[in-house]
């Protein structure tokens, strides 16, 4: 089991890496292809897939590259069985500050992130 929670943190961390970067090869490695990110903008659901984040992600500056301090943590994880975790985590590009909830399935050997639930708070300065 710590051999399955060390590769779910590993897989969390490279999403991570890859947030604050703004490298979408790392963020590549931890969600999956056909994975999506959900949310809810003026009380309406909103669906995101993963390659229209991605060039988002491309196409602003990166916290690190604006200078903005490194924000995130894991809350918990729940290895939920054999090939499911739950990741309930905190990060933020300031003045935004996000909660995630990631889905992670094993497949083909490794964890991947399938499924992206978040909200957003913004916060002044």
């Amino acid at each position: 089991m710590s051999d399955e929670l060390s590769a779910i943190r590993d897989t969390v961390q490279t999403y991570l890496d890859g947030l604050y970067e703004g490298d979408v090869e790392k963020l590549g490695r931890a969600f999956h292809p056909t994975s999506a990110l959900t949310h809810v903008v003026d009380g309406e659901l909103k669906i995101l897939p993963r390659a229209q984040w991605f060039e988002a992600v491309k196409n602003r500056p990166s916290p690190q590259a604006s200078g903005l301090p490194r924000e995130d943590h894991v809350l918990t994880i729940d290895l939920i069985g054999p090939s499911m975790a739950h990741v309930k985590l905190k990060c933020a590009i300031p003045p935004r500050y996000f909660t995630d909830i990631l889905s992670l399935l094993k497949v083909d050997g490794r964890w991947q992130v399938a499924q992206k639930v978040f909200m957003t708070e913004t916060r002044a300065g």
